[in-house]
């Protein structure tokens, strides 16, 4: 029988990550063979990723990198089962090893195919440590994303977020993670309204409509204040004609509620905007620059962006769940 040494055992928890235990078994199994040891957790990797390759691995670690001089930067989660270990150190330790890696590679299925190290590659890796930790471990999201300028902002290890910006300018840094902070709490599909399909919006438009009716059926039928039902969800639909008769509806009901003329211009902006705010609904959820800045709701996001001369270029988003 070989003599183990705790200098063997290390030397093999160093390499796999695995437990002290663990190695020193395989350590034993392989009489010595250090490549074999190795081979052995490899295998029971494989095992214990077989039996769990159903299960849900919703929980584990969003992280980020940006390389030195913010031209790129990359996203990833490490996902696995229970939060018990996503919040392991680490757990986090090797997810923000992985994602250093990860920059240099432009595809997921790129990444999982490089090396982790001279005995296996990123995905053996992942399979190797679904064995050390009995879950299963992999790779959910991964993004990347370059600019100019690459900020970033991760909540809480859940969620995490890239924003390219179109030009290097003084305050970058703050102004990155402002958007990308507005990026991982709201989320986003496209930079701007007028980015969607028309066909898209009235498909959204009849969807959302059809809801709200559905739901005004029961709200009636116990007798309770019905929801209103929006004719529009974006600005794309607020036609210079739409606006004009949002204008002339907005002054009867000041007429009607006995408000005199001469004042009207000091109310009229604020029930125009809550009249656009009400019927914006899809700008709000899906377009970056159309939401309301989540550090001062009483400007865009674009307009924010517009008071430091520079325009967002990009942005991704990566989250457990």
């Amino acid at each position: 029988m070989a003599n183990i040494t705790a200098a063997d055992v290390n030397k093999l928890r160093q390499v796999t990550g695995a437990g002290m235990m663990d190695c020193k078994k395989a350590l034993v199994e392989a009489e010595g063979d250090f490549d074999k040891a190795i081979q052995i957790l490899r295998e029971k990797g494989q095992k214990v990723a077989a039996n769990r390759s159903d299960r849900e691995s919703s929980e584990g670690a969003a992280v980020s990198f940006i390389n030195a001089d913010n031209t790129k930067g990359a996203i990833i989660t490490l996902n696995c089962e229970t939060d018990f270990v996503g919040k392991n150190e680490a757990f986090v330790a090797l997810a923000k090893e992985l994602v250093e890696k990860a920059i240099n590679f432009d595809s997921k299925e790129a990444f999982l195919a490089s090396q982790y190290n001279d005995s296996m590659t990123v995905a053996e890796k992942l399979i190797e440590q679904t064995g050390v930790i009995g879950e299963k471990i992999e790779i959910g999201g991964f993004e990347i994303l370059e600019g100019a300028f690459v900020g970033t902002y991760v909540h809480g290890n859940k969620i995490a977020a890239l924003t390219a910006l179109s030009s290097k300018i003084d305050g970058a840094e703050a102004l990155a993670k402002d958007v990308s902070m507005q990026v991982a709490s709201m989320g986003a599909d496209t930079l701007s309204y007028k980015d969607f399909d028309p066909t898209f919006v009235a498909n959204e438009t009849a969807a959302r409509i059809a809801v709200i009716e559905k739901e005004n059926e029961e709200l009636a039928r116990l007798g309770k204040t019905l929801k209103n039902v929006p004719k529009y969800i974006s600005y794309a639909q607020l036609t210079d004609a739409v606006l004009a008769q949002a204008e002339e509806d907005a002054k009867a009901e000041l007429k009607a509620e006995g408000k005199p003329e001469q004042i009207w211009d000091k109310i009229l902006p604020g029930k125009i905007a809550r009249f656009i705010s009400d019927n914006t609904t899809l700008d709000q959820e899906k377009a970056l620059l159309d939401q309301n800045f989540i550090k001062d709701d009483s400007k865009k996001v674009g307009d924010y962006v517009k008071g430091h001369n520079v325009e967002i270029a990009g942005f991704k988003r990566v989250s457990l769940g």
